[in-house]
């Protein structure tokens, strides 16, 4: 019997690419590609920051189709909701029934998933869920997941944070109660080499500026 295709939600981050190594190690779905949202205007990963020519890299060293689900920089939920509903229903055009997303542990967050993947009428996967945030950013360096930090909240973590690798000394380096996964959102990243990649995503860190509260480095291929 042929396994349930599915999407993964693709932030570009080592959420998203540690859920990608847990699905390949289970096995039980056929990947069909990452889904990730890019905003037009800055032609940028949505929140994370990152370029879209780094994200296409990304892709192909993961050896996934990328869809590309566009929206503005001043987006609406009705029109992020639009926009993902679109990216859907195209994805059941072409038999995917389940999306996989890498949350951790909020739960208005996954229950926002489930409502709108019912809506949707996919099935929604959380390979992720549950797991211990602490033992999880431990494993994840110790594996050889390779990651920069790419946007902060200067409010949770200190500035100096931004552009840094995600590695031991980073997580030593997190104020107390910052959790070390960044599942509230207190940092993101991008995730350049390790276990779900096929050959690492050539870059190097550029320019850190402030924008809208937040601080972001940006990542140049290199």
């Amino acid at each position: 019997m042929p396994r349930p295709r599915a999407l993964l939600a693709w932030s570009s981050g080592k959420d998203s690419a540690w859920a990608l190594h847990r699905l390949r190690a289970e096995d039980e779905v056929e990947l069909a590609g990452l889904l990730s949202t890019v905003t037009r205007d800055y032609d940028r990963v949505s929140i994370h920051g990152v370029r879209a020519e780094l994200l296409e890299a990304q892709a192909t060293a993961a050896g996934l189709p990328l869809v590309k689900v566009f929206i503005p920089a001043k987006c609406s939920h009705d029109a992020y909701a639009e926009a993902m509903r679109a990216a859907c229903e195209e994805a059941k055009a072409n038999g995917v029934t389940h999306v996989a997303f890498g949350d951790l542990f909020l739960e208005d967050v996954r229950a926002y998933r489930e409502e709108r993947m019912a809506e949707a009428g996919l099935a929604p996967l959380f390979p992720l869920w549950g797991l211990d945030t602490h033992a999880l950013a431990h494993e994840m360096v110790a594996s050889g997941l390779r990651a920069y930090v790419t946007c902060l909240n200067p409010e949770k973590v200190p500035r100096a944070l931004a552009g840094r690798a995600y590695d031991e000394d980073l997580l030593d380096a997190l104020p107390e109660g910052v959790d070390p996964c960044a599942e509230r959102g207190e940092f993101h990243t991008f995730a350049w080499d390790g276990p779900p990649f096929r050959r690492p995503v050539a870059c190097r860190v550029g320019e850190t500026v402030e924008r809208s509260g937040f601080v972001f480095t940006d990542l140049l291929p290199a």
